[in-house]
């Protein structure tokens, strides 16, 4: 297995668009988007393979779709690894202050501390 799926879907893209085998229009990128998120969600019902099979095309999908926008896939994966652990992180600020693992409470609690955290990021 290669050891950096991303940049092997853009390297495939790539030599594949070289010749000629490529997307026309940006509109027929969304549709194709769309199409693989229904096809994962109908796979769900399918089973583990079948699962993993579709949501590496929704990735392939993806990976594509930030080539035709000009945007490096693993940069944009990597700020929204570090918004996450941003994020997270002010909803583990203060675990104790949360209802207990269990409670239905909780993950409302920890909702309420992401938008906080999310806000916060935006009014900067």
């Amino acid at each position: 297995m290669n050891a950096d799926p991303l940049r092997e879907a853009l390297r495939l893209q790539i030599e594949a668009a070289a010749l000629g085998f490529d997307w026309r229009r940006l509109d027929e990128l969304w549709a194709k988007l769309a199409e693989e998120t229904d096809e994962l969600q109908q796979a769900v019902a399918e089973g583990p393979d079948r699962v993993q099979d579709e949501l590496g095309d929704l990735l392939f999908m993806a990976v594509n779709l930030a080539r035709h926008l000009g945007v490096d896939a693993q940069a944009a994966l990597a700020g929204a690894n570090a918004k996450f652990a941003r994020r997270f992180a002010h909803v583990c600020s203060d675990l104790v202050g949360l209802s207990p693992i269990g409670d239905p409470r909780r993950l409302d609690e920890m909702e309420a501390r992401w938008q906080d955290a999310k806000r916060a990021e935006q009014d900067r």
